[in-house]
């Protein structure tokens, strides 16, 4: 599975080494979870716990590994007209003619989308933690800009 597809005039990036970081802490926080339910009822604590604590517990352990594969859902498309970003909870998509420049400001973790007024938006499907398919998604949105401010003249 490709992480990045181009076609003609469509540039689909997301990132890759926060999916596998995300699936392993996700994985970890589930099997903590169930041991601790498995074991609340089978150790003496002095306490009273229930079925119910248990399945809480359970529950608590999905909702949290649901939480952290969050960090696995950013991606950034781009064509002809211009770029949609989903972020963690926040997507939006911007015009070429909005975005003055594709930047990635050295020390910084994410991409971003430079704006007028000094503002910028981060294009956190494009991390620094990836080298090279990060430079790669970089040029990709560059040529996709350049091209669309040629051809508005």
């Amino acid at each position: 599975m490709a992480d990045e597809k181009t076609t003609t005039d469509t540039v689909v990036v997301r990132p890759r080494r926060v999916v596998w970081m995300s699936g392993a802490l996700a994985v970890v926080l589930l099997a903590v979870f169930v041991t601790v339910a498995v074991l609340l009822r089978s150790q003496d604590t002095g306490a009273i716990f229930m079925l119910s604590d248990q399945i809480a517990m359970v529950g608590v352990g999905v909702m949290m590994a649901g939480a952290a594969m969050l960090f696995a859902t950013p991606v950034a498309r781009a064509d002809a007209q211009g770029v949609y970003v989903r972020n963690i909870g926040v997507s939006r998509r911007f015009t070429w003619d909005e975005v003055e420049a594709v930047s990635f400001p050295d020390g910084a973790a994410f991409a971003r989308i430079e704006l007028p007024d000094y503002e910028y938006y981060s294009i956190m499907a494009i991390q620094g933690v990836d080298r090279e398919h990060a430079v790669e998604a970089v040029r990709a949105l560059r040529r996709l800009h350049s091209a669309a401010r040629r051809s508005d003249g």
